[in-house]
């Protein structure tokens, strides 16, 4: 009598550990990173540096590579780990090599500008919306009037691979793009594919730069004038106006308004890690205005003398929802409690086509070392990093819902934030 096969697994094969989601981009970094030394070629096994220092082997490298591991990769928040994780940059990072035994400058490949501003969006000294979006506007400026067509090349091709480069340089290398400069990098490409194969190269390089400056000037600089002159109609005299961090469309608006004769007070919260607000309120009251500094833990003793408040925004949801630093949210919400109106500034070429209904599937994470650090010395998290049951998340942005949001000024005036979509498609007939 002949017996079945047996079909289960063999009892020698051991079964492969379960791999968490960091885990998993972990090794597929690592996987990448080898192939990338490696050529791309096939050969032996080889050994990369896995999830908490562990080594990995991966198959089809020839040698032994190490990785530098992401910082606080052992210690990731889970709800977080489908997020890119922090990386210092070094200048080796953001394409300059400045060893002694190396060459040298910046890549021949990109022009110089680009690596400068990359090294100033991976460290920090460029930040905000708009202040991104005007330095990468400011470089493709440099960009095209240096450009040199290949001989044999169509010039728009050529100089849409250019810049193409660049853009991907800074949001790979340096620093995840924002929806401000998203939307300019569009408008650009867009230009430099309109352009006429019989345009001559001084020609092309002259429209491009003009239309750079008055893109520059109609979608920020006028439109932040605009912002000021609809917002400042909802301010009164002696009002308190409430606002959180730094934003340059409540600067200018708050200005505007105090050159207009108007008397009021600004509270400014502000809160850890960037504590923008220090310079914020610094600006205002050297301008004439009378402020008062306190931190995001105070708010809740203040909002019952708060007449409106005013908040900037990174991005705007279809859905009515915005993107914006972390810890608006929070001040949304008591507004929202105490019946105080919450208005946000927020330019139109910051309207993201993408709904968000909360701050988990979409957002940055910024280096947790930040969160440790109090400005008192030492820190009794400075050894965070082996503390295997400690972690530190440093969120750079959260997400208001709409329900929180009692106004959005733009430059075509104050609307609902159910308005929204519709100004989308008035934007956008195609």
């Amino acid at each position: 009598m002949s017996g079945k096969p047996n079909k289960g697994p063999p009892k020698d094969v051991e079964k492969k550990p379960k791999l968490s989601k960091a885990e998993r981009r972990a090794l597929q970094e690592a996987q990448r990173a080898t192939k990338a030394a490696g050529g791309g070629k096939g050969g032996g096994g080889g050994t990369a540096v896995g999830p908490g220092g562990k080594n990995t082997t991966v198959p089809g490298t020839g040698d032994a590579v190490a990785t530098t591991s992401p910082v606080g990769l052992s210690n990731d928040v889970q709800e977080f780990s489908h997020l890119p994780p922090y990386r210092e940059k070094s200048p080796a990072d953001c394409g300059l090599t400045l060893s002694a035994g190396a060459p040298s400058g910046p890549s021949p490949a990109l022009h110089p500008s680009v690596l400068a501003l990359g090294l100033q969006y991976a460290d920090g000294s460029v930040r905000g919306a708009n202040a991104r979006c005007k330095a990468m506007m400011g470089v493709f400026k440099d960009v095209i009037r240096d450009f040199e067509p290949s001989p044999g090349k169509i010039l728009s091709q050529d100089l849409d691979h250019t810049i193409k480069s660049a853009f991907q340089h800074w949001t790979t290398k340096c620093r995840t793009h924002s929806v401000s400069m998203g939307s300019a990098f569009s408008f650009l490409k867009s230009l430099v594919a309109g352009l006429s194969r019989d345009i001559t190269e001084k020609e092309a390089k002259e429209e491009l730069t003009e239309q750079i400056d008055f893109y520059l000037h109609e979608r920020l600089d006028f439109a932040g004038k605009v912002i000021a002159s609809h917002a400042g109609k909802k301010i009164r005299n002696g009002d308190v106006i409430l606002t959180y961090g730094r934003s340059s469309a409540v600067e200018t608006l708050l200005r505007r308004a105090r050159d207009d004769g108007k008397n009021f007070r600004v509270v400014v919260v502000d809160g850890r890690p960037l504590l923008e607000g220090k310079v914020f309120i610094r600006a205002l009251a050297g301008h004439g205005i009378p402020c008062t500094y306190i931190l995001l833990s105070g708010l809740s003793y203040v909002m019952r003398e708060v007449s409106i408040v005013f908040l900037g925004a990174a991005a705007l949801m279809s859905n009515g929802s915005v993107l914006g630093r972390a810890g608006t949210a929070t001040v949304a919400l008591a507004a929202r409690a105490s019946n105080v109106p919450v208005l946000f500034g927020c330019e139109t070429y910051k309207i993201s086509n993408r709904i968000q209904l909360e701050s988990i599937t979409g957002n940055e994470l910024g280096n947790p070392d930040d969160v440790k650090d109090t400005g008192a010395g030492t820190s009794a998290l400075d050894d965070w990093k082996d503390a295997p049951n400690l972690k530190l998340l440093n969120l750079l942005y959260d997400l208001t819902p709409s329900e929180f949001v009692s106004g959005i000024v733009t430059e075509m005036g104050i609307l609902p934030p159910s308005s929204v979509a519709v100004l989308i498609r008035e934007m956008n007939p195609q």
